[in-house]
C-alpha cells in the first residue's frame, strides 16, 4: 500500500468536490486539514472554479471552519491575470480582452482594457445559463478577426446536488473546432498553474501531495510533474470513469477524512 513519506511537506487540495459538493461540506475535511497543520505541513488549495472570487473562495472555507489565507488559495481566475500580465508586457502596449465570465470575477478583468468586437484576447469561465447561440457566434467572429482564446479550464462535467451537469470544456471544445484555435487552458491540468502552486509555497514537486477527484485534471496534471497524487472518491468521481482512464493515481480513498492513516509515521 502506498504511503505518503516524510519528504512530503505541502499538501495541494482541490476544492469543489474533494473538500466540498456543491456547497456541503465532505465529512472529516475540517479536523483532516487540523491535524495536517498541527503536524507542520504546508497547505494550498488549488481550485479551477471560476464563478467565485478570491474573496469569496477564502469566506467560503471559512464558512466551512476550515482555517486559510488568502496566499494559500490559488484559483484559474488568478492564472490567467497573471499570464495576460505577461503577455502585456512581452508585447509592450496595454491589450485589450473580452472576459467571458461570472459577475461574480468580473471586476478582477478591471486592470485590462476591455472590448467586444476586436479584443486581443478573450477569456472563458463559466457563466451557467448565460450560454447562447448569440454569444458563441459573438466569439466565433471575435477569434475569426484574431483574438486568442484563453479558458480558465475544459473541464468536462462537474458533480452538483442535481447531478453531474456539463462544464465550460463543451464550449471551450466547440470554439476550438470551429475556428481551428487552439485554447490556452490557464488552470488545471495546466503544469505552469501547478508550478505556481509549488513555487508559491517554495516547494519542489517531489516534496508535494495533491487530492482531488478530477482524474484529468488533478491527477492528470499531477503526474505530468511527478507530483504525488491521491483520487477520493467524492465529488465527480465515477468508479467506471476512473477504471477507463489511463491516468493511474498513487493511490485512491474514500474521501479526504481517510488521508492521515497514509501517512508515514
Amino acid at each position: 500500500m502506498p504511503k505518503i513519506s516524510q519528504d512530503h511537506k505541502l499538501f495541494i487540495f482541490d476544492i469543489d468536490g474533494t473538500l466540498h459538493t456543491d456547497g456541503e461540506l465532505v465529512d472529516g475535511a475540517v479536523e483532516l486539514l487540523q491535524q495536517l497543520r498541527q503536524s507542520q505541513f504546508l497547505i494550498r488549495f488549488m481550485t479551477n472554479t471560476t464563478t467565485k472570487s478570491q474573496q469569496m473562495l477564502l469566506e467560503q472555507l471559512h464558512d466551512f471552519g476550515i482555517e486559510a489565507s488568502s496566499e494559500e488559495i490559488l484559483s484559474a481566475p488568478e492564472a490567467s491575470r497573471i499570464l495576460l500580465r505577461q503577455e502585456q508586457q512581452a508585447i509592450g502596449r496595454s491589450i485589450k480582452i473580452w472576459a467571458v465570465v461570472n459577475n461574480h470575477i468580473k471586476a478582477d478583468f478591471n486592470e485590462f482594457e476591455y472590448s467586444g468586437e476586436r479584443p486581443d484576447f478573450i477569456v472563458i469561465g463559466d457563466i451557467g445559463e448565460a450560454w447562447s447561440i448569440d454569444l458563441l457566434n459573438q466569439i466565433f467572429r471575435c477569434l475569426n478577426r484574431g483574438a486568442k482564446l484563453i479558458a480558465l479550464h475544459k473541464n468536462k462535467f462537474w458533480q452538483t446536488r442535481q447531478g453531474l451537469k456539463v462544464d465550460i470544456g463543451l464550449f471551450i471544445a466547440g470554439l476550438e473546432y470551429v475556428s481551428d484555435h487552439t485554447a490556452l487552458i490557464v488552470g488545471k491540468p495546466n503544469i505552469t498553474f501547478f508550478k505556481q502552486v509549488l513555487a508559491s509555497a517554495k516547494c519542489d514537486a517531489h516534496q508535494a501531495v495533491l487530492i482531488g477527484d478530477d482524474i484529468d485534471s488533478d491527477i492528470g496534471g499531477a503526474q505530468r510533474l511527478d507530483i504525488f497524487s491521491i483520487l477520493v472518491k467524492t465529488g465527480k468521481y465515477r468508479e467506471a470513469y476512473h477504471a477507463e482512464s489511463t491516468i493511474k493515481p498513487d493511490l485512491v480513498i474514500d474521501s479526504v477524512a481517510d488521508l492521515y492513516q497514509y501517512l508515514e509515521k
